[in-house]
């Protein structure tokens, strides 16, 4: 029988918005983990910390038994999250993909391993998703585009067709990257912007049209 139990690393407010959308399933929370002593996130399931207070847990479970993870880190922080998952699988959890039930993910649109698409996105033909990506609330993700590992498209996102996003890239609310434009790997659109242009690796954009962002350097 497929392990319905589940943990969440992350204890903050994603842990309560992936919590919501496995809400309607047979899904069980069972603990949530974070590297902080952060407030308990949700009633009732207790929050420990850090890789001591997981690995005290594991320990603790009957044998032959492992639940599933989501891990509910946002923002910029696909890197962070890549690797989370990856010491998570490597203790023997098994990642846990969801789809909100009110989220749309056209048949021909592909997937991987603990992503996440919460409620109201869109994921449209023959669209691909890699490991550990995070469509966010009410984002749109259209016909062919590609999404790489760990990225994070951010709530009300406009991805158009054939967008390609690279590894941990960040596409911030609002935002809107039109048609066959690719993200670089670790690049952040900010909030509202309007890409019209390819945005290299590790650079930061904003505005309409999306513009470098650049800061002084410190005195």
């Amino acid at each position: 029988m497929t392990e319905n139990r589940y943990v969440i690393w992350g204890g903050k407010g994603h842990a309560r918005v992936v919590h919501e959308a496995l809400g309607s399933g047979d899904h069980r929370l069972v603990a949530v983990f974070d590297r902080d002593a952060v407030p308990p996130p949700l009633a009732g399931v207790p929050l420990l910390v850090g890789w001591e207070g997981f690995t005290d847990w594991l320990h603790g479970q009957p044998a032959g038994t492992r639940p599933r993870f989501v891990v509910a880190i946002g923002g910029d922080r696909g890197e962070d999250r890549l690797a989370i998952a990856a010491r998570l699988q490597a203790a023997g959890l098994a990642p846990l993909s969801l789809v909100h039930p009110r989220a749309f993910v056209a048949t021909s649109a592909t997937i991987a391993a603990g992503s996440q698409v919460l409620g109201g996105a869109c994921v449209a033909a023959a669209a691909s998703l890699g490991a550990q990506v995070i469509v966010n609330t009410r984002a749109s993700i259209d016909h062919d585009c590609r999404l790489a590992d760990g990225v994070h498209v951010g709530p009300g996102a406009t991805l158009a067709g054939e967008v390609v996003v690279d590894r941990c890239g960040f596409i911030g609310a609002g935002a809107v990257v039109l048609p066959g434009r690719r993200i670089g790997a670790a690049a952040t659109v900010g909030a509202g912007a309007v890409v019209t242009r390819d945005v290299p690796p590790g650079s930061t954009v904003v505005g309409n049209p999306a513009r470098p962002l650049f800061r002084e350097a410190a005195a």
